[in-house]
């Protein structure tokens, strides 16, 4: 069997200009503060949860390290806030500053990158325009936050976004970012958005994409729930008993929970060779795909990768890239 290409699919790239217009305009809302340790990050309501490092500002180091790590390709995204802050011009210009960055670099390195595009989601018209824009340019997929300004994915406002989206058959990669709630919850203690926030956020956003119909609506959607799904994985079993004692729970779909996981890409960010083996579990090891969540503070690409090259042999060739060059088309 010919090895598959190494391809991570949960890797992140800033621009100052990016956050620049982020300290700008994110108020009063978003804002960049020192944490413990030295560095800015930029906090929601006051709790830390997303923390700018310098290798997100470098590609050269970002190859090298991918060298070092023998990772053949990355599909790079922004991380969270993303540019659901500002106006809609503030929003579209986050958009384009990070989606040109991106191309630019695809183009510098085009054995090596390729990139979800960013989007002014909650502005209809403006991201049905960007969407073309960065296709056009060659994004080969769209990154989307588990919540759009505190809505969810399934909102009607998002739908004909959706559509197209489901037309080019565009994988989405669903990424956390601080859930709704975070001051109420306490998140600013132990920056407990890394740990916790982030998964609950994901777990809540792929749940209500199942028990709403959604994957019925868009057959043909390809959505990543970043970090192994979040906690879905651990508590599929949980969905499907609601599922078959809660009239609520299963007032929109005509399948248990457990059959649409298998419709969903989860990647290898979680830590741990079991969780990983329940991720293959419970999606199947088609729909599993390496990432490292490289250069975030607790980006792994090697241990990451290691885990991955633990699973059996054809599952490894499978989640090493085989399932992203399908599903992108690489």
């Amino acid at each position: 069997m010919t090895r598959s290409p190494v391809i991570d699919v949960h890797t992140h790239m800033l621009t100052k200009e990016w956050v620049a217009l982020l300290e700008q305009h994110g108020g009063p809302r978003y804002t960049l503060k020192q944490v413990v340790g030295g560095l800015k990050a930029i906090h929601l309501d006051g709790a830390p949860f997303m923390t700018p490092v310098p290798n997100m500002f470098d590609w050269e180091a970002r190859i090298g390290n991918m060298n070092k790590a023998r990772v053949d390709i990355a599909v790079v995204s922004l991380t969270c806030p993303n540019v659901y802050w500002g106006g809609p011009e503030v929003s579209l210009k986050g958009a384009r500053i990070m989606n040109d960055d991106m191309a630019k670099a695809q183009k510098a390195w085009p054995d090596r990158l390729r990139w979800f595009a960013s989007l002014p989601w909650q502005h209809e018209k403006l991201a049905l325009q960007e969407l073309q824009r960065a296709c056009d340019n060659g994004a080969v997929g769209v990154m989307v936050l588990a919540n759009i300004g505190g809505k969810a994915l399934t909102d009607p406002q998002f739908a004909d976004i959706w559509k197209e989206i489901d037309s080019r058959a565009l994988p989405v990669l669903v990424h956390p970012t601080a859930p709704p709630g975070a001051a109420e919850l306490g998140l600013h203690e132990f920056q407990l958005t890394a740990p916790i926030g982030f998964t609950f956020d994901t777990s809540l956003a792929i749940a209500r994409c199942i028990y709403d119909g959604f994957f019925d609506r868009f057959p043909d959607l390809k959505l990543i729930a970043s970090h192994g799904g979040g906690a879905l994985p651990y508590l599929v079993g949980r969905l499907d008993i609601c599922w078959d004692n809660i009239p609520a729970a299963r007032s929109k779909t005509l399948e248990p929970p457990r059959n649409y996981m298998r419709r969903i890409y989860v990647d290898s960010v979680v830590f741990r060779q079991d969780v990983l083996d329940m991720c293959v579990s419970v999606c199947g090891p088609d729909n599993v795909l390496y990432g490292s969540d490289y250069p975030h503070t607790i980006g792994d690409m090697a241990g990451c990768l290691s885990r991955v090259d633990a699973l059996p042999g054809s599952v490894r060739h499978q989640v090493r890239g085989g399932n992203a060059q399908r599903i992108f088309k690489l």
